[in-house]
């Protein structure tokens, strides 16, 4: 094999690996998307399940559960100020979910306030696993 040749091959493969990795979310040429882990325990673990807060958190883990698994490619919700609830005007952040996985979603920050936590990582893509996205969900509803 020749020289040029082996430089095809070797410009190939990493415009392969390059495309592979930034359409799951990659920032740069050779990093992956960051991944958001949620809680080894969700926040309903905290209250006892025969108190009305308890029941009351067990309903909206039940509804958070149901939302997240829903989520699909382009679905549009809010980040920040309302996960789980259309994105309207009380959301700081907005964001598209982008890929999903098993137990993961990949969400897109697409705009957020000024006074938004996620203000800086506009356009960058992160994976959250199910726990995290639950935990937010259960977090902007009180708990």
């Amino acid at each position: 094999m020749n020289v040029r040749a082996v430089l095809v091959v070797l410009l190939a493969a990493v415009g392969c690996r390059a495309t592979a990795d930034r359409e799951r979310g990659a920032t740069g040429l050779w990093d992956a998307a960051a991944t958001i882990k949620g809680p080894a325990e969700h926040r309903c673990a905290r209250f006892k399940t025969t108190s009305n807060a308890g029941k009351a958190c067990a309903d909206s883990l039940y509804l958070a559960e149901l939302y997240v698994r829903k989520l699909a490619v382009g679905d549009q919700v809010c980040l920040e100020g309302g996960f789980g609830d259309p994105p309207g005007t009380g959301c700081l952040a907005r964001a598209s979910v982008e890929d999903t996985s098993n137990h993961a979603v990949m969400l897109e920050v697409r705009d957020a306030a000024p006074n938004s936590k996620w203000k800086a990582k506009g356009g960058h893509q992160f994976w959250f696993d199910e726990a995290a996205l639950i935990d937010l969900y259960l977090l902007d509803h009180g708990y």
